[in-house]
């Protein structure tokens, strides 16, 4: 019987962190592709106001609606300007959630190899008991056979 692969635990330990880094990885390019659309969704409501405030003003308006307009124009620009940020931090988090996934892969083909080793080894040192075995019990029965043959 073979014993068991004393790196075990460690192996477990490593299967649980490497989910973990996979759920926290799709969390992450989630989170990133929301804030990716929700920058998008400011881009393209800031063009819709754009045009418009340009309709508005080939109509004619008053100078009062004309800078709630701009104003409104330089809230939604800032509002880009800080989804921007958000987006490039998003990017960075699952950079570095890739980065912890792909160590965790990594460990976790380590001990996957080690493990596979050890069990190969265990196998070879079986085989060889067994055949050890064997060839004792095979040369006993020629012995006896050998002794009873004389007599």
């Amino acid at each position: 019987m073979t014993k068991p692969f004393q790196l075990q635990t460690l192996l477990n330990l490593a299967q649980i962190k490497n989910e973990s880094a996979t759920r926290r990885l799709g969390e992450l390019n989630k989170q990133q592709h929301e804030t990716q659309i929700q920058l998008e969704t400011l881009q393209q409501y800031r063009l819709d106001y754009q045009t418009r405030m340009q309709t508005a003003s080939q109509q004619g308006m008053n100078p009062a609606m004309l800078r709630n307009f701009q104003e409104f124009i330089y809230k939604l620009d800032a509002a880009i300007t800080q989804q921007i940020k958000v987006v490039e931090q998003s990017k960075l988090s699952t950079q570095a959630g890739r980065g912890e996934y792909a160590n965790a892969q990594r460990k976790l083909k380590s001990f996957g190899t080690l493990q596979q080793r050890y069990f190969e080894h265990e196998q070879k040192v079986e085989t060889k008991q067994e055949q050890k075995a064997m060839d004792e019990h095979t040369g006993r029965a020629t012995a006896y056979k050998m002794l009873n043959t004389e007599k």
